[in-house]
């Protein structure tokens, strides 16, 4: 019988923890929640803990400490609070996975710290690889760290390449749903509401991520995330749109045989995946039926439109501290437009804007990334 799992879930109280949780509940005999992390949702964070019993808590927000520490008072749970505290949790020996699904580049030091204390990570945050993906995976080499990817998209292709690891890969194809506004055009778009881009036609998602996936930039970032986790090349990364989003993502190899990894549109399956690797453990949730989907159609993404997608590209490409400024001028940007403060496609130009002002470094270290960083968000804040 497989080991049990001690999972720590940095993030919980979101989209992916709280599905994370689903997970675990129902599988008790192969996953425990060791630790919960949330930012600053202590009521959803307080209600996990009395479910699930973790050995810790960290609420990150240090001014809801309290709340937290007396709501938990009566139980055998530890509660920590502080971005310090966030990052040395992962130190804690009986973690065997630490799940990241913290938003955005806030997720990449608690990240860092769990890969130097050889915690394998199931990544969720795929801001970590987008910003660092060259000290990340340096790191994880070094440390001897596995990172399970979390995504649906590279989820499909880590299934994919599962007993083909020695075979060489002709290309990566991620698949896209095209979000809410596929097809439109600018002038379409141009009075586009926070309300309209948040209802996404398959996913249930956290609000930053629904927007990403509205603008493409969601998929232009798992570009930049695919060439960190597969080793392959800007060029050997497609993007084709699939409406459905039944086909998470495929796999061509060199003798043009093409494989692809199928499913419902639920993050619960490459959670589990990640969580069970290498096993697949059973999961009592809802199976796909063919009958229900007769028609799986496919279509080149507009760049011109969502011209972030092309952004992102440009990013990888131009490699070092592109892709950094690029995230940081995207959190700016979708922060902006969820407070009603720019339009849908000022977005895109806020980016653009961004990396224009950006001089690159390659081969950046971990201070050039924070640096660039905080000056990335500069940059934007002031072209808005």
């Amino acid at each position: 019988m497989q080991k049990k799992k001690h999972i720590a879930i940095l993030g919980s109280t979101g989209s992916i923890g709280t599905q994370a949780l689903q997970v675990i509940k129902a599988n008790p005999h192969f996953f425990e929640c060791e630790v919960l992390v949330a930012n600053s949702n202590a009521d959803l964070l307080i209600q996990q803990a009395i479910e699930y019993k973790p050995n810790a808590v960290v609420i990150a927000n240090e001014s809801k400490y309290q709340h937290v520490k007396q709501a938990l008072a009566s139980y055998d749970i530890k509660v920590y609070a502080g971005a310090q505290a966030v990052e040395q949790i992962v130190e804690m020996q009986s973690i065997d996975l630490v799940l990241t699904c913290m938003v955005g580049f806030a997720g990449l030091p608690s990240t860092i710290q769990a890969i130097k204390h050889k915690k394998n990570i199931a990544l969720a945050n795929k801001e970590t690889l987008v910003v660092a993906g060259e000290l990340i995976t340096k790191l994880a080499q070094e440390h001897g760290v596995n990172i399970y990817p979390v995504d649906s998209e590279h989820s499909a292709i880590f299934q994919c390449l599962v007993g083909e690891f020695h075979n060489p890969i002709e290309k990566i194809i991620l698949t896209a749903s095209g979000g809410p506004f596929r097809g439109k055009t600018k002038n379409e778009l141009q009075y586009i509401t926070k309300h309209q881009a948040l209802k996404h036609p398959n996913w249930t998602m956290g609000a930053k991520i629904t927007i990403d996936s509205a603008t493409l930039m969601n998929k232009g970032l798992e570009v930049i995330e695919a060439k960190w986790l597969f080793g392959v090349k800007p060029q050997q990364i497609e993007v084709v749109v699939h409406p459905q989003s039944i086909i998470h993502s495929l796999v061509q190899f060199t003798d043009g045989s093409i494989k692809a990894q199928l499913g419902l549109p639920d993050m619960k399956l490459p959670i589990h995946y990640a969580f069970s690797y290498p096993n697949r453990v059973a999961l009592p949730f809802e199976r796909f039926d063919f009958a229900k989907y007769p028609l799986f159609s496919f279509e080149k993404p507009d760049t011109e439109t969502f011209s972030n997608l092309a952004h992102a590209y440009t990013a990888l490409n131009q490699g070092g501290v592109m892709p950094c400024v690029l995230n940081a001028a995207n959190e700016i940007a979708v922060e902006a437009f969820l407070h009603e403060k720019i339009s849908f496609l000022e977005i895109s130009e806020v980016v653009a804007h961004t990396m224009s002002k950006a001089k690159n470094v390659l081969n950046p270290s971990l201070e050039d990334y924070f640096g660039y960083d905080a000056e990335a968000r500069k940059w934007a804040q002031e072209r808005l």
